[in-house]
Order: structure tokens, then sequence, then C-alpha cells
């Protein structure tokens, strides 16, 4: 059975809220939209390819999302947008990860703190503490299916973050 990743990204950081804009409007700041962008430069570097990136509907989620895909040459028009990824817990989220479609094996998943850092750490041997904005999490699951992962499944392979990243 082909090994799975899962990458997890805690979207870019965001503007401080204007007017009367709610929390999912909130937009990416000027070093966010760098940031998205240095993070897919990073992975196409590396000639990572998603067969899927899932991503919240909160709009700094989708804008960081879309950074990473165009430099990854991945259509921005097959990000799969799951309303349920925004303000989820992390059991929402790893019934989220549990439904993902077996022919996928590298899966991009787009959220918010404290969830993702804690899916990562549940579902991973990882001590991520509290992710960054724009950290990206890698976790690889041998054997199994993503309906089968669960607490502690997942190798903890990596974990970057802009400030780490050399452009």
């Amino acid at each position: 059975m082909a090994k799975l990743n899962l990458y997890l990204l805690r979207h870019a950081r965001t503007q401080d809220r204007q007017g009367n804009q709610t929390d999912i409007e909130r937009e990416l700041s000027t070093v966010g939209l760098q940031n998205s962008t240095r993070m897919g430069m990073n992975l196409s570097n590396k000639n990572l390819q998603f067969d899927m990136i899932v991503s919240s509907p909160a709009i700094r989620a989708i804008t960081t999302s879309g950074l990473v895909a165009e430099q990854l040459k991945y259509d921005t028009n097959n990000i799969y947008i799951n309303d349920e990824v925004y303000d989820a817990s992390i059991r929402n989220l790893l019934k989220i990860v549990n439904n993902f479609k077996n022919e996928w094996k590298n899966v991009l998943l787009v959220g918010h703190n404290p969830a993702i850092t804690y899916l990562a750490e549940y579902i991973s041997d990882g001590a991520i503490g509290d992710m960054t904005t724009c950290g990206l999490v890698h976790i690889q699951f041998q054997g199994i299916k993503w309906d089968a992962i669960s607490e502690h499944s997942g190798k903890f392979i990596s974990y970057i973050y802009p400030d780490l990243l050399n452009f």
C-alpha cells in the first residue's frame, strides 16, 4: 500500500480586523502574502505536487492556499473549499481527513490554530507546540488508508515556517 502524505498549513499572517469586518473576512497582511508565496516556492523547489488542496472558507486561508497553489502550478479552481475547516475542532478536522478519497496520496489542508496544531500532534508523534502563521507540518502514513488515520498513526516528517526559508 502506498504512503500517504498529509501537509497541514496554517494560514499566513493577517491584517487586523477592519471596521465591521467579520473574522472570516480578514485578509492577509503584506507579510502574509509574501510568506504564502515563499512557502509555495519552497514546495515547488522540492517538486512537490498535491492531489488535492483543501482550504477553510476564510479569506485568509483561501488566499494562502491560492498563492501556494500558484507556485506549484496547481489549478486554483481545483482547491476544495470545505466550510467545516473554519472554526473546526480537532474531531471535525480528523473527520475531514478520514473522508479524503483513497486515490489522493498527497494532500494539503489549509486551516487555523489551534485545531491545525492539535491535529498535527494528535495524529503524529510530533511535538509542534504552537504552529506559526504559514507554518507547514508534513505527516506520513504507511500501510493505511485515510479513513484509518487516528491518534499517533502517522510519522512526523517535518515542520517548516517562513523564518526557516532562505529566499
